[in-house]
């Protein structure tokens, strides 16, 4: 386990500079009113088409909510269906007054299904009323640094008050990736639902195409009402590089997600960084060899073309190792910045090995017979 670290060894040490380009460019020829283009690791926008509108986003909404599931403490939590929560209209996964499911498996019925009745009993189970459970929705928004969304219901049914913009969604999907267990849920093309104390089962098919027709799609969802036309967002990901595609009131959002993936695709590179380490030594304590070297390392970092891009590391390491000390032990780690935005953390090993001294063994020896002695 790491101890005391000592910060910032090494940063700044590596610099490209492509071109001066910095901003995204338009995608006028998308059907979406809106649409954004996301880079996930680099934190870019690669491409726009008035990515800050105010939109309705339908159950696009849904990501939010599975969201807020996902980060309690509690996925296994037991659901009782109650009328209040299937008393809602549009799209249903299914569920009955009476049934009793995991929180897990509601963000299931959300994610594929778009089950609104799924999104209802998330809410009320976890916070009683819709209107409260719309409070926690937006205080992550918040978080996130959504400025200009607000969500007044779980499953995305239209309000007036309840919107958001492409640019935020993406925001909001590029955090969501994070979560593990979201991506796992997201991904999947069906799922059978079982419920607890009884045999019922329902199986959930994703409506998600580009699961199926885009190679490395992992998500993530679709929405539509009257309202806010055709809404579709999705993710991709293709070696280190994630790329988040939002449509807003789109007539053939399908296509417009291929064309604005491949255009992503082909805008992006990744540069190899190395974290050379060969003359750090680590002081060990207790051993006849008084330090051991670090194993160097590199990473793939992805940057954006035309875009100036800027490629730092820091390195954290321990002050001192007590032995023994085997080869491949963890001794630190490395933090990679592009443009001094976080993209990945790699652990740093020993590369060769200390064993502890005789005397520190016999020193140990002679301290639990000590302790047995005294008893």
């Amino acid at each position: 386990m790491l101890k005391k670290i000592i910060c910032l060894l090494s940063a700044a040490l590596f610099v490209v500079v492509t071109a001066v380009s910095s901003s995204a460019v338009s995608i006028p020829d998308v059907s979406a009113r809106s649409a954004v283009l996301y880079c996930k690791e680099t934190g870019q926008v690669i491409a726009e088409k008035d990515s800050r509108k105010i939109m309705s986003m339908a159950s696009t909404t849904k990501i939010m909510t599975s969201v807020i599931a996902l980060e309690t403490d509690k996925p296994d939590m037991i659901v009782e269906i109650t009328q209040e929560m299937v008393n809602v209209e549009g799209t249903s996964s299914g569920l009955r007054t009476g049934d009793k499911i995991t929180l897990t498996d509601l963000v299931y019925c959300m994610l594929l299904e778009s089950g609104n009745d799924a999104a209802n009993a998330v809410a009320v189970a976890l916070s009683g009323s819709l209107e409260e459970f719309a409070r926690l929705m937006n205080k992550k928004a918040a978080e996130i640094g959504m400025a200009d969304t607000s969500f007044v219901t779980p499953s995305g049914l239209d309000d007036k008050n309840h919107y958001t913009t492409a640019y935020d969604m993406a925001l909001l999907t590029s955090y969501a990736l994070d979560n593990d267990d979201f991506v796992e849920i997201c991904s999947q093309t069906s799922y059978v639902t079982e419920f607890i104390d009884s045999e019922k089962q329902i199986t959930l098919y994703n409506h998600n195409r580009l699961l199926r027709e885009y190679e490395g799609c992992i998500g993530v969802k679709t929405g539509f009402t009257k309202k806010s036309g055709r809404c579709l967002v999705s993710a991709a990901k293709r070696g280190d590089v994630t790329l988040v595609a939002v449509t807003l009131n789109a007539g053939d959002d399908w296509n417009d997600h291929r064309k604005m993936l491949d255009y992503g695709f082909s805008c992006v590179d990744s540069e190899k960084i190395d974290a050379e380490m060969s003359s750090v030594m680590i002081p060990v304590v207790g051993s006849e060899i008084v330090s051991v070297r670090v194993s160097s390392i590199s990473a793939d970092i992805p940057y954006i073309k035309n875009e100036e891009n800027s490629f730092t590391k820091e390195i954290f390491l321990e002050k001192f190792l007590y032995a023994p000390v085997n080869a491949g032990d963890i001794v630190g780690y490395v933090r990679f910045y592009n443009n001094g935005r976080f993209i990945k953390q790699m652990s740093l090993t020993a590369a060769e090995a200390a064993d502890a001294s005789v005397k520190e063994k016999i020193n140990l020896w002679d301290r639990i017979i000590g302790f047995f002695d005294r008893w």
